[in-house]
């Protein structure tokens, strides 16, 4: 008999104490103890420096089928990376700790899964709630950008609740650029990892699907960027996003992403 859970769920955690302190743990467990599939959640603390990981363990040690795994600091893509080769179920949830896309949503995400769609990405929409004007200018501008250059029929790459057939994960994750210059990043870092990860996937072969989801932008972590201030802040991301994409786009036009078709071969 099969004991693997249908369902995991990756959540990266760097720097998450005050989120944590918003319960979001609480609502993550209350939703999926009422679901009538098996699931694990296993929560991948980054070297958070505040006390995230203290509060995580204290959650873990009354909720078994919770996991906490550590990694040394390397960054989003090091985290998610560590939680999916943990991860034993079917298919693959990935979630921001802040939950501005609530766990609720899955329920949106999995029928199209059960339709045969080996990704199904959530997507905030146009309203961004939550976003300032900043933001919201920022992230149109991204959007613009990015699809003049891949990923056209996307409109979303960037929301952080996406689900994936497991065994796609696992044989595109280790082909992006973030681990190909060596895995690692210092501090907090934002990454198109999504955009290229996505690229792949359609590369492949593999069918995916956008869903729009209910989104709020609830983050209250104020430690993860040692860069302060609202304008300061979006400019570093979004220089460091668009190197991002053209990273991808250059990657694209020199072939090395010409032998990822060979990787649609799961059965």
């Amino acid at each position: 008999m099969d004991s693997r859970p249908y369902l995991s769920v990756v959540i990266p955690c760097y720097n998450e104490e005050k989120n944590l302190e918003n319960r979001v743990l609480d609502e993550v467990a209350e939703y999926l103890a009422a679901q009538k599939f098996s699931w694990q959640v296993i929560i991948v603390n980054d070297e958070s420096t505040d006390r995230s990981r203290a509060r995580v363990q204290e959650f873990v040690q009354t909720h078994p089928q919770f996991g906490l795994f550590d990694i040394p600091h390397g960054g989003k893509p090091a985290a998610v990376w560590a939680g999916i080769q943990q991860a034993q179920g079917e298919v693959v949830l990935l979630t921001d700790m802040d939950q501005s896309t609530p766990i609720r949503e899955l329920s949106k995400l999995l029928p199209w899964y059960e339709q045969g769609f080996d990704t199904v990405i959530g997507s905030r929409g146009v309203a961004r709630e939550g976003f300032s004007i900043v933001r919201k200018l920022g992230s149109f501008v991204f959007r613009y950008v990015r699809g003049l250059l891949i990923l056209r029929n996307i409109g979303d790459t960037q929301c952080g609740f996406k689900l994936f057939r497991r065994p796609v994960l696992l044989s595109l994750f280790p082909h992006l650029e973030f681990f190909r210059r060596g895995g690692r990043s210092v501090g907090w870092q934002v990454t198109a990892y999504d955009v290229e990860l996505l690229y792949l996937i359609g590369k492949a072969g593999y069918r995916i699907k956008e869903v729009t989801v209910d989104w709020y932008n609830r983050d209250q972590s104020d430690t993860k960027s040692h860069v302060k201030g609202e304008i300061p802040r979006y400019l570093r991301e979004s220089a460091e996003m668009g190197q991002e994409i053209l990273r991808v786009k250059i990657n694209q036009w020199q072939g090395m992403y010409d032998g990822v078709y060979l990787l649609n071969n799961l059965g």
